[in-house]
């Protein structure tokens, strides 16, 4: 039973290497190419973690496999410590995704309603400026809360009244080439704010590493124990091995 589920094990984890590797990208990413509205600079640490963790599966699974069909003293033993280096890699990504999901709503409305504030639309824009447009673009969503943020930060720094005030371009919907965030055409540009948009991504995205990092925690466990039973069926020189 052991070496049939251990056969099993291997297998399962050269697949789910993939979804890993999903996930660790995919977070990685999203800091890359939102950086300006993180201020903790070790948020793609979890993603690193990963990554790692993802490319020591494949010989991990090939370890397993080799076990399952003939034992070998050097490979069970290298089968452990891989096991274990595993298990330390996705429970630190774990630990870290839960602590970082958890400041991350108080730090994202202070950064963006900072960027909105110090935004400046002309064509030499600072990067983030050009930062909040690509947020705005991309999520198809305007100001922090709702779109009426950028007219409160707009008349605060030009000293406009609302009704003069212009919306940044990239508030336009796609389908309207010649918006120009007029606000007497609300139609033509997204109300919904940013700040939920992108937390639901991040929650999401750090969701998925944190299950895929426990489930696979779970199986390297079960894993670890049938190695075990195999090295003990076999016993040599009481584990000197490991």
């Amino acid at each position: 039973f052991a070496r049939c589920l251990l056969r099993f094990l291997g297998f399962i984890f050269w697949s789910t290497a993939a979804a890993l590797v999903f996930g660790g990208v995919f977070m990685i990413l999203m800091y890359k190419n939102y950086r300006y509205l993180f201020q903790e600079a070790w948020l793609t640490l979890p993603g690193w973690l990963a990554v790692a963790a993802a490319l020591i599966l494949l010989p991990t699974g090939v370890l397993a496999i080799s076990v399952s069909v003939k034992s070998s003293r050097y490979k069970q033993g290298a089968l452990m410590y891989l096991l274990l280096i595993l298990l330390c890699l996705e429970m630190s990504s774990a630990v870290l995704v839960k602590f970082y999901s958890i400041q991350m709503a108080s730090e994202l409305k202070s950064t963006m309603g900072y960027l909105v504030y110090q935004y400046n639309g002309t064509h030499f824009q600072g990067p983030g400026s050009r930062a909040l447009d690509e947020l705005q673009r991309n999520l198809q969503c305007c100001g922090v809360q709702n779109y009426t943020d950028w007219l409160k930060a707009i008349g605060a720094s030009r000293h406009l009244p609302a009704e003069k005030a212009h919306l940044p371009e990239s508030c336009c919907k796609e389908k309207y080439s010649h918006c120009r965030g007029d606000l007497g055409h609300l139609e033509q540009l997204f109300q919904e704010g940013c700040l939920k948009k992108l937390e639901d991504q991040l929650h999401f995205v750090m969701l998925y590493v944190f299950w895929c990092c426990i489930v696979l925690s779970v199986l390297e466990l079960f894993a670890v124990i049938s190695n075990g039973i195999l090295m003990r069926h076999r016993p040599f020189y009481n584990f000197r091995i490991l």
